[in-house]
Parts: C-alpha cells; sequence; structure tokens
C-alpha cells in the first residue's frame, strides 16, 4: 500500500529494485543518488523515482494514446511495453527502431508523435535523436551512467531490471487510463507481475 502519496510504498519499490543504479555516475544523475555501496553501485532515492514517476504520468495523460510512442530496444522491457500498449492503445517499438520514421516523411512508417519515451537513452537513440530533431516531448528512463541531455523529463531509475521496469509500466498504465477517464482506478484489475517475464 502507498504511504505519503507516493505511488507505491517504499518496500515495494525496493523490492522492484528501482533503486539499484550502475557503478558510474555523472553530472545528469548525481542529484538523484543517494548514496555509493561499498561494491561501488550508485543507490537511487526512491522519493525521486516516485517523483519523476508521477511527473511522467501527468505528462503523458495530457495527450492521446495515438501520439505517443514507447522505444525500448532491452530486453527486459520487451513484455512490459507490449502489455502497456495493449492496455493503453500507444505505439511501442521493441525490435530495430526504423532510421527515419519520425524525420522523413517519405517512409510509408512515417509518423509524428508528440510525446516520445525511451527506456534507456543509450540504446534507444535513434530515435531519441530524431524526436529531438522533431520536436517532440522526450522523456527516459535514466540510470546512473544515463546522458540525459535531450531529455524533456528524467526518470530516474534501474532502466536494466525486469521488475523495476515491470513496475514502473504498470504504474504509467493505471495512472494513465484513470487520469484520462478511461476507467475508473478500481476497475484496473492488472498486477505488475502481468508486466514481467517472471
Amino acid at each position: 500500500m502507498a504511504q505519503n502519496n507516493t505511488l507505491v510504498s517504499a518496500e515495494e519499490y525496493l523490492t522492484a529494485g528501482v533503486h539499484i543504479g550502475t557503478k558510474f555516475k555523472n553530472a545528469y544523475s548525481k542529484k538523484f543518488i543517494l548514496k555509493s555501496r561499498s561494491d561501488g553501485l550508485k543507490i537511487i532515492d526512491t522519493e525521486q523515482v516516485d517523483l519523476k514517476l508521477k511527473a511522467l504520468i501527468t505528462l503523458a495523460s495530457k495527450y492521446d494514446a495515438s501520439d505517443i510512442v514507447v522505444m525500448g530496444r532491452r530486453e527486459n522491457v520487451k513484455k512490459p511495453l507490449k502489455v502497456f500498449s495493449k492496455l493503453v492503445g500507444c505505439d511501442v517499438i521493441t525490435g530495430r527502431y526504423l532510421p527515419g520514421k519520425l524525420t522523413n516523411t517519405a517512409l510509408d512508417s512515417f509518423r509524428e508523435y508528440k510525446l516520445v519515451i525511451v527506456c534507456d537513452p543509450l540504446t534507444d537513440k535513434n530515435i531519441l535523436n530524431e524526436a529531438f530533431e522533431q520536436g517532440a516531448v522526450i522523456a527516459g528512463f535514466c540510470d546512473t551512467n544515463n546522458v540525459t541531455n535531450k531529455l524533456d523529463l528524467v526518470i530516474p531509475i534501474n532502466n536494466k531490471g525486469k521488475k523495476s521496469m515491470a513496475l514502473a509500466f504498470y504504474l504509467l498504465a493505471k495512472h494513465y487510463l484513470v487520469n484520462r477517464g478511461t476507467i475508473k482506478e478500481s476497475e484496473f484489475t492488472n498486477t505488475v507481475e502481468d508486466f514481467c517475464d517472471e
């Protein structure tokens, strides 16, 4: 159960591993890091995770699903994105990104999106660069080693973990649908496990 108006309890965030960063940090991630463990792994502040997830929910809720695309090439986000797309109705890209999809009007697959969400600014750099060029609003799930200079909204999180990303997309789907008036909160019957392979 959530405490102090958080989306979920601190314990649920910790169980999902949202706080586990990499051994690297940079100028972009410094403000989200709570501490470093003795093994060098950086610990992300779960309060910042919650705050930025709320900001993403608010941002995404301003857009129709048809104006949103989510990109995730890593294996750990394929299931969460598939479930998210099915529930919300937005486009997702989980494989190779076809260059020019956002910028080349001659392509049959050309699309203009208002909101582009990337699961990792490094592995999803092609769509990130095109979205930046196109002028779309860009949100990104970022670990402690990610460069965030092209993002309008940074969500600090363990973006390499299955459970952490499953929780993030579960929360985004649930609150997006409620905020858009599609369902009442009590009508959202999916669980975090539905978004996770494990």
